[in-house]
Order: C-alpha cells, then sequence, then structure tokens
C-alpha cells in the first residue's frame, strides 16, 4: 500500500460496493434484458403470480390458526389469544422480484416468545401433514439453519422459524434494523439475519 499502510480489514458483512440509484441507461438496459429473455419462458404470467399470492395467503392464515391454538395449550387468557398473532414474511429472490418460472419461495416464520421452535417443528408440521395441499412435506431441524421444506398447491416453499421477545406478532410488523435481535438464541438470528439483509434493498 501507498506508504507503508496495510490494507483495512473486514470482518463479518463488507460494506457496499456502490450507494448509487441506476441510472437510466440502467433502466433501459433492464428492460432489454428482460424482453430479450421473455421468449425462453423464464418469467411467470399474471396467473401463476396470483397464484403464489394466494399460497402465501393460505400459508399465513395457517401460521395465525396455529400460534393461537399453541396458545390455547400454554393457557393464555382468551384476550391474548385473539391478539396473539404471527406473520410470514419473504425473502430471497422471490421478496427481490427476481425470481423465474417454477422458482420456491424462501419465507419466514415469525412468532411470540411463548411459541418454542420444538412447537414449530412438532405441532406445526403435524398441522401441515393435515391439508392435501401439502406435498413432500420433510423437516431439517438439524441444519445450520433449520427449515421445513414441502410443496404448497405445486409451489416450492422453504420455511425458516424465529421467536421474538414480544408478546403479540401485529400484521405491520417491521423486521427492518437490529432491535428484534436482542434476546433470541443463534437460530433465529440466522434465520432473521436473511429478511433484514434483503429489506434493506427494498
Amino acid at each position: 500500500m501507498h506508504g507503508g499502510q496495510q490494507p483495512q480489514k473486514h470482518y463479518g458483512i463488507t460494506s457496499s460496493i456502490s450507494m448509487a440509484f441506476p441510472r437510466e441507461v440502467d433502466h433501459q438496459y433492464t428492460h432489454k434484458l428482460s424482453e430479450a429473455m421473455k421468449p425462453f419462458g423464464v418469467f411467470e404470467d399474471e396467473d401463476e403470480l396470483n397464484h403464489r399470492l394466494a399460497v402465501l395467503g393460505k400459508l399465513n392464515t395457517f401460521v395465525k390458526e396455529w400460534i393461537a391454538e399453541i396458545s390455547e395449550t400454554k393457557n393464555l387468557p382468551p384476550s391474548a389469544i385473539t391478539n396473539v398473532g404471527g406473520k410470514i414474511f419473504t425473502f430471497g429472490s422471490y421478496r427481490l422480484g427476481v425470481h423465474t418460472k417454477g422458482a420456491d419461495i424462501d419465507a419466514l416464520c415469525v412468532s411470540p416468545r411463548h411459541v418454542e421452535r420444538t412447537d414449530f417443528f412438532d405441532s406445526f408440521f403435524a398441522k401441515l401433514k393435515l391439508h392435501e395441499e401439502i406435498k413432500d412435506l420433510r423437516a431439517v431441524e438439524d441444519a445450520f439453519v433449520p427449515v421445513i421444506k414441502f410443496k404448497f398447491d405445486g409451489i416450492e416453499i422453504d420455511l425458516l422459524f424465529a421467536r421474538l421477545a414480544l408478546q403479540s406478532i401485529p400484521d405491520n410488523l417491521d423486521l427492518r434494523g437490529d432491535s428484534h435481535l436482542r434476546n433470541l438464541d443463534i437460530r433465529c438470528i440466522r434465520s432473521l439475519n436473511g429478511t433484514d439483509a434483503l429489506f434493506l434493498w427494498c
């Protein structure tokens, strides 16, 4: 290095190469590339995109139902059970809008603090088994980031789990920032890590 200085070391996540917004010419190149790829059938049509939205809506409903059921078994008062919530967040290529036709959906199930990871892999897994639309269901609990994998009405989904130190999970919950990482175990932090990084891009 110039002047005998050592290069600066970076640990963990390095800084962005550029924070600049795309130029007009970048938008033009993106449009040209999309048009060139369309004849090869790599993009989904509107019906297929709507199908994904419908599947995610059903999955979100399953999560809310399951968390309410778990809350009842843990003797929460009825008023708390009504408002306990729960939510599905998407991330990865689908969240960024760059997925190709037939690609899977990476998703995160977020629960309140009284729902355990063991509940997710036991009772939620059992709940998914009951639905005819769910196929190829399997749990990978010992993975670096534990996940439940399945096909929901033909859509492949990788579902992670994280419980937050909150009494309830509102529909307008925002996962951006590090405030939700307090008092979490390492597996929940890993599950949240990918979604936090992607929300910063959106």
